[in-house]
């Protein structure tokens, strides 16, 4: 039955109140749920909430000593003034239950977007924080863009590469902030090639591996195709700031190699310096293909993606054993939430 029906709806207010005060023991209960699992496994970044309750539809993480949140679409509208009170009491009700200042809460909107439509720059607060996870440190902006440079939900599968790096040679693509990469140098690789089209995300992965003791450099696209002799004085941690459509074919005629792939794609890119675009749902059995094409024997390619309804179709891969991992990468924050679907492809 509908709000109103049979009823007086209760005014907005007293509605808007019951929501923060729902949201505070919400988020009391997950906190002492989490905490001593977080605090057992080295997790310094964990999801607190996430649209557990359906009239709240907020996603907050925990980033050691602050919340940073998104607001996703509704399926109603609100107007402007009445959505800025909302979240005025959504964010008194986080700072209540977990005890933190409210400048140290960030929260920002988050709706699907469509067509060419490309998420920007959320704000100018320039909210820094180095959150540690694994023994690792990880600088993260909590401020300025909708992602904030470490995502909760491939935290096992960066355990994973770690635990499989050992004197491996390791390509990530849409290497992003690289923080696999980080977790493969942590786990002594031989070598770790990061791609990424983004001079500020390469930037942002080097500052990363510095905090880790870490020195990589960076590395023209052609210098990787050089000969083993060249190769082999190139540092041994190397960012490529290229475009990953075109850098997977051009390794291929270089006849490069890897004993280890992550391949982690956004769902859909349209960047003006791409050569075309990427649309994951529709360009991943290529992609995988590339892919498996430069792992060397035994190697494996791990393949991650976060596309809602994606559809995946493993006997298109019969080079390959295929294992689905993505159960076994669900960490305890994500119990009975969506996470990304993950596969691993072992070469003979």
């Amino acid at each position: 039955m509908g709000e109103g029906a049979g009823e007086e709806a209760a005014p907005e207010p007293e509605k808007t109140d019951a929501q923060a005060e729902m949201l505070a023991n919400r988020l009391r209960k997950r906190r002492s749920h989490l905490r001593k699992w977080a605090r057992r496994t080295g997790a310094g970044l964990y999801r607190l909430y996430d649209r557990d309750i359906p009239e709240i539809p907020l996603v907050l993480d925990w980033y050691g000593d602050a919340v940073c949140g998104a607001l996703y679409k509704r399926p109603y509208e609100k107007d402007g003034a009445g959505e800025r009170l909302w979240l005025s009491a959504m964010r008194g009700a986080v700072s209540a239950a977990l005890e933190i200042p409210g400048d140290c809460i960030v929260l920002k909107e988050r709706g699907r977007q469509r067509g060419n439509a490309q998420y920007g720059p959320a704000g100018h607060r320039r909210f820094l924080r180095d959150v540690r996870e694994g023994g690792l440190n990880f600088r993260v902006n909590l401020s300025d863009y909708l992602d904030t440079g470490l995502f909760p939900d491939r935290r096992l599968l960066r355990a994973e590469i770690r635990k499989e790096a050992g004197g491996k040679r390791v390509l990530n693509l849409f290497a992003y902030t690289c923080a696999f990469s980080v977790y493969a140098a942590a786990g002594g690789a031989e070598s770790v090639d990061s791609v990424d089209l983004s001079r500020a995300y390469l930037d942002w992965g080097r500052l990363n591996f510095e905090l880790n003791g870490f020195k990589g450099e960076g590395a023209d696209p052609r210098d990787l195709g050089a000969g083993a002799a060249a190769r082999a004085s190139l540092p041994s941690f190397r960012f490529v700031r290229a475009d990953a459509l075109r850098f997977l074919p051009e390794a291929k005629k270089a006849a490069l190699r890897w004993d280890i792939i992550v391949l982690d794609p956004p769902t859909f890119s349209n960047s003006k310096k791409m050569q075309g675009f990427l649309d994951i749902k529709r360009d991943y059995c290529g992609l995988v293909r590339e892919c498996l094409g430069l792992l060397a024997p035994k190697g494996k390619l791990f393949f991650s993606v976060n596309a809602r309804s994606f559809k995946f179709d493993g006997s298109a891969f019969p080079e390959a054993e295929v294992t689905d991992l993505t159960e076994r990468l669900r960490d305890e924050d994500f119990r009975g939430k969506r996470v990304p679907a993950c596969w691993s492809f072992a070469k003979p």
